[in-house]
C-alpha cells in the first residue's frame, strides 16, 4: 500500500512539473515568437535616401494651360491630361507632362546642362531603368542632379552621388504614386527625344 501510494505521489509530482514545465515552455515561446516577429522572413524593403524631401497634400487635377509649381522640379499637383512619353530627352520637357508621369509611378531625373555633359551624361543615362523614367536636362536646378517622384525629391551632388540608386529603389514605380503602373508610353512626346 505504501509503495502504491510513494507512486500516486511521484506520479502526480511529475504531472505537476511536467505541467508547469510546458506552460512555462508555451510561455518563452510566445515571447520568442512575438519579439522575432512570427520567425517568419520580412520582405527587403528599400530604404529612404539621406536628404529626400517629401510632399503631402498634392493635387491631382487635369488642366489645360501652365502651372506654377512650389519645387523646381515639380514633384506633383495638377498637371497636364495627357503624359509626357517616359525617355531620355536632350530638351526640357514640359512641366505638366512630366508631372502626370509621376502620378503614373515614374522618376524624373533633370540634371544642369551646364555641368552634366559628354560622358558623365552617359555614366547618368546608364544608371537609370530602362522604364518608366524620364531624363532631361531643367534650368534652374538647385543642384547639378535632381531626382523627383509624385511627392518625393532628392537633389543630388552629380552622377556619382550614391543617393539616386536608393531613391530609385524606394521611388521608381512606386505603389505610393496616385497611378502606379500607368501608361508611360502612348502619350505625347516632347521635342528632344533620344530614346
Amino acid at each position: 500500500m505504501k509503495r502504491e501510494q510513494a507512486k500516486a505521489t511521484r506520479n502526480r509530482r511529475l504531472l505537476f512539473g511536467g505541467g508547469f514545465g510546458a506552460i512555462g515552455l508555451i510561455i518563452v515561446l510566445v515571447i520568442v515568437f512575438v519579439v522575432t516577429g512570427g520567425g517568419s522572413a520580412s520582405a527587403p524593403v528599400a530604404t529612404k535616401a539621406d536628404g529626400v524631401q517629401t510632399f503631402t497634400g498634392l493635387t491631382r487635377n487635369h488642366v489645360t494651360g501652365s502651372v506654377t509649381y512650389a519645387q523646381v522640379p515639380p514633384v506633383g499637383g495638377n498637371h497636364a491630361p495627357v503624359w509626357l512619353n517616359c525617355g531620355v530627352y536632350d530638351q526640357a520637357v514640359p512641366n505638366e507632362n512630366a508631372v502626370h508621369d509621376l502620378e503614373h509611378g515614374a522618376v524624373w531625373v533633370t540634371y544642369d546642362a551646364t555641368q552634366i555633359t559628354g560622358d558623365t551624361l552617359t555614366k547618368l543615362r546608364a544608371e537609370l531603368p530602362t522604364t518608366y523614367i524620364v531624363l532631361s536636362p531643367y534650368v534652374g536646378l538647385p543642384s547639378p542632379v535632381v531626382a523627383s517622384a509624385w511627392g518625393a525629391q532628392i537633389q543630388l551632388t552629380g552622377v556619382d552621388d550614391t543617393r539616386l540608386a536608393d531613391f530609385l529603389k524606394t521611388y521608381w514605380q512606386s505603389p505610393s504614386a496616385p497611378e502606379p503602373g500607368a501608361a508611360c508610353t502612348g502619350g505625347v512626346t516632347a521635342p528632344g527625344l533620344v530614346s
